[in-house]
């Protein structure tokens, strides 16, 4: 399932290409939004994955293959930086969101003191990074495990969002199209906001979180729990780097946490490029 080592920005890639594809379709497993014959069966340990695959008689599990995809060119080029999930039950209303967060380092090679010659240590180990990666599915698998049904009818979507400052103005990643939303998502609900894990290498960063109703999640892990998020979700956000820092320093400005409009903000010169499906939505449960 992981490289076997993960020393190179490749590997790394491989890694992380893998990990969104894998929670992806952990959730819409566990979801219930498509029927078996969408998924194969791979094994992580003892934990047993079912993963999306090309499946002709679902044209739904299909659109969520090419998304992941078009995902990937951007995870190549490393232009996106924020993707997400939303499952839908009314229009311009939430039920449950999952958010996936890139980054990329520059690896600067650290020097060997303690030795005579002027050699470079190794970054972050390869084993701990695929013992990282086995955590984040684990916890994202027994999280969905505890999370109650959804409404019968439910409509799936993805947005995409990109840094600003090397991403072309006119990039759509493959099966993608500009985000033509009037307006805000925002959550129909008492919104819980989970952190699920992060994974971090000596080239990518990835972090994933959810949000769900409070009355869908039967028990959680008071570490899982994170206060004060989100009920209108931007798909502007805030940019990049000012968004790293007030994440760290304040539970009043979250991701995609903005109580005013974006150009209050940071201004309408720096508005974040924002990606959809081009075929939207996709009613998913039935």
């Amino acid at each position: 399932l992981f490289p076997e080592s993960i020393t190179t920005e490749q590997q790394s890639l491989v890694l992380v290409k893998r990990l969104l594809a894998v929670s992806v379709s952990c959730i819409t497993y566990m979801r219930g939004l498509f029927p078996e014959s969408s998924y194969g069966t791979r094994y992580l340990d003892d934990l047993c994955l079912k993963i999306l695959r090309e499946d002709k008689s679902c044209l739904g599990s299909l659109q969520i293959v090419k998304w992941i995809q078009g995902c990937f060119d951007a995870l190549e080029k490393q232009y996106v930086n924020l993707g997400f999930y939303a499952l839908s039950s009314s229009p311009d209303h939430f039920t449950e969101l999952y958010q996936f967060k890139f980054k990329y380092k520059k690896k600067v090679p650290q020097m060997d003191i303690s030795s005579n010659h002027r050699e470079f240590v190794a970054g972050l180990c390869s084993e701990d990074v695929k013992q990282a990666s086995r955590l984040l599915l684990r916890t994202l698998y027994l999280l969905m495990q505890d999370l109650g049904p959804l409404p019968n009818d439910i409509t799936l979507t993805m947005k995409l969002l990109y840094y600003n400052d090397v991403t072309p103005k006119d990039y759509q990643p493959p099966g993608f199209k500009e985000d033509a939303s009037p307006g805000d998502l925002l959550f129909g609900g008492d919104p819980l906001n989970l952190r699920v894990g992060s994974v971090s290498t000596d080239f990518h960063l990835m972090k994933v979180r959810v949000t769900t109703d409070k009355k869908r999640v039967r028990k959680a892990d008071s570490n899982l729990i994170r206060q004060n998020g989100p009920t209108e979700i931007s798909h502007q956000g805030l940019d990049c780097e000012e968004e790293e820092e007030e994440e760290e320093k304040s539970t009043k400005i979250n991701l995609l946490d903005l109580a005013f409009s974006q150009e209050e903000v940071i201004g309408p010169e720096k508005k974040r490029k924002v990606s959809e499906p081009e075929k939207l939505p996709l009613n998913a449960k039935k």
